[in-house]
């Protein structure tokens, strides 16, 4: 790491790679994020009814997701919009996860629900638009939950790692710092996806990057191609929305995979995956 991006980042020194601490494996449920398997968390943007839940929740994991994503309280710009089931959609997760074996992670929108929502979720989410709510960030830190954390939408990397630090003093190692585009003046797509940020947080922190190529583009159709383009950057999993109907989506249906979607992106990522293991096999003799 150069000395430039040391100095830069020097308020979040707990977030930055260092001769003893290379690399941060997250445990989940029984299995880590951040080593050498790439791990797709997949769902609905907000958790809607059990027929719309249970299905979506066996169909990513038939296709290879290890973590079921899906919001049961929902941050809305408008106060007309669908803002969650709340405990109800909890509780729908939990019977999703004991169905299917998947993890789950979910956002929680104030310090005051943390307790209840770690309580249902083995990941807590802290959305865009609570990246530097540091009352939130420090009730999750002391959760014990692992927390996703997601960029804020004109949040610089530095920004970023700062919010990560809140977390990790408050006891909580296991922070995943999420890559889900930033609003810039380009709007083509929901959002711009930073992807050289992936690749700075990779090169800078020891902590898991993900992907969220839904939330960057905002369309469908150019979702499995971001994924492929996070997967090139180095991201170590990827956040994927997924509905079984996104036309009658409650929110986010615009950007969200059908099922037939999502599998065939899934498979498209494996030829991707494995040139990332060519220089690892190689440096074990393997390919010699």
């Amino acid at each position: 790491m150069g000395k430039s991006w040391q100095e830069q980042f020097a308020d979040a020194p707990d977030t930055l790679k260092s001769a003893s601490r290379q690399r941060t494996l997250v445990p989940v449920l029984d299995f880590h994020i951040g080593g050498d398997q790439f791990i797709t968390m997949a769902g609905p943007c907000s958790v809607e009814s059990e027929a719309q839940l249970f299905p979506t929740a066996e169909a990513v994991a038939q296709s290879g997701a290890r973590i079921l994503r899906g919001g049961a309280f929902k941050p809305r710009s408008s106060p007309y919009a669908f803002q969650g089931l709340g405990l109800a959609g909890l509780k729908l997760l939990d019977q999703a996860r004991r169905r299917t074996g998947l993890a789950v992670v979910t956002e929680v929108m104030s310090e005051d629900d943390v307790p209840l929502v770690a309580e249902y979720a083995d990941i807590l989410q802290i959305g865009s638009r609570n990246m530097e709510n540091f009352s939130l960030l420090a009730a999750a830190g002391r959760s014990g939950r692992p927390v996703l954390l997601k960029r804020g939408m004109v949040a610089t990397i530095a920004d970023m790692l700062r919010s990560a630090q809140c977390v990790l003093e408050f006891g909580n190692p296991h922070v995943l710092l999420c890559e889900r585009g930033i609003r810039t003046f380009e709007t083509a797509t929901r959002n711009t996806f930073d992807v050289a940020a992936i690749a700075v947080l990779k090169a800078v922190s020891h902590l898991p990057v993900i992907a969220d190529p839904s939330h960057a583009a905002g369309v469908r159709s150019l979702v499995p191609t971001f994924a492929r383009i996070g997967v090139a950057a180095g991201a170590d999993g990827q956040i994927v929305e997924v509905h079984p109907a996104p036309a009658t989506a409650l929110s986010d249906g615009d950007q969200s995979l059908t099922f037939e979607e999502f599998d065939q992106m899934m498979t498209a990522l494996e030829p991707w995956l494995a040139l990332r293991q060519q220089p690892a096999l190689a440096a074990a003799g393997v390919l010699a």
